[in-house]
C-alpha cells in the first residue's frame, strides 16, 4: 500500500511540474517576471526530502499504516480536492514559482476569496497527513518546522511581488494576510 501511495504522490507532484513549466513559458511570453528566485532551490530540496524521509523512514523502521490511518487520509483527500480547486481557479497563473504578470488583476474568487494562500494550507496539511498515515511522525514534525520556516520567507516574497505588479494592494489593501475579511 505505502509505495502504491508514494509513486501516485510522485506522479501527481510531476504532472504539476508539467503544468507549472508549461505555465511558466505562457506567462513569460506575455511579459510575466519571476520573483523569489534565491529561496525557490531551498523550497524544492525540501519537498523533494520530504519523500527521502517518508520513504526511509516508512521502510526502514517497518512502518505500517495507524489503526486510524483513514481520518488523516481523509483529510488528505479533500485537500487534493482543495488542490484541483487552486489549480483551476488560478489557470494559467498556477505555478510553483512566483511568476508575476505585470498589471494583472489578482485572483480573488474560487479559495483566494476565503484564504489568501489556500495552496500553501494544502502543502502544510499534506505535510501533516501523509505521513501521519503511516505513522511517520519524525518526518511529519521535521518537515513541518521546515515548512514553516520556508513559507516565512515565500509569502512575504509573493505578497511584495504581487504589490509591485498588480492589483493586490488595492484589492486586499490592509486586510488580513491569510483570511480576506471586510475590515482594513
Amino acid at each position: 500500500m505505502f509505495f502504491l501511495f508514494l509513486g501516485m504522490l510522485i506522479l501527481q507532484r510531476l504532472g504539476e511540474l508539467f503544468i507549472a513549466r508549461r505555465n511558466e513559458k505562457l506567462m513569460l511570453s506575455k511579459g510575466a517576471v519571476e520573483a523569489g528566485q534565491r529561496h525557490y532551490k531551498w523550497m524544492v530540496m525540501i519537498h523533494a526530502s520530504f519523500f527521502v524521509s517518508l520513504f526511509m523512514e516508512v521502510t526502514l523502521f517497518h512502518k505500517e499504516p495507524a489503526a486510524w490511518w483513514w481520518i488523516p487520509f481523509s483529510v488528505f483527500l479533500l485537500a487534493q480536492l482543495a488542490r484541483v480547486w487552486c489549480l483551476t481557479t488560478l489557470g494559467m497563473y498556477w505555478n510553483t514559482k512566483i511568476i508575476i504578470l505585470p498589471g494583472a488583476q489578482v485572483v480573488a474568487r474560487g479559495p483566494y476569496k476565503y484564504i489568501r494562500h489556500p495552496n500553501y494550507c494544502i502543502v502544510t496539511l499534506e505535510i501533516i497527513t501523509i505521513p501521519l498515515v503511516f505513522q511517520a511522525y519524525f518526518t511529519a514534525f521535521l518537515f513541518l518546522v521546515l515548512n514553516a520556516l520556508i513559507l516565512s520567507v515565500r509569502i512575504p516574497a509573493e505578497e511584495r511581488a504581487l504589490k509591485e505588479a498588480t492589483d493586490y494592494s488595492q484589492r486586499f489593501g490592509r486586510k488580513q494576510r491569510f483570511i480576506p475579511s471586510d475590515k482594513t
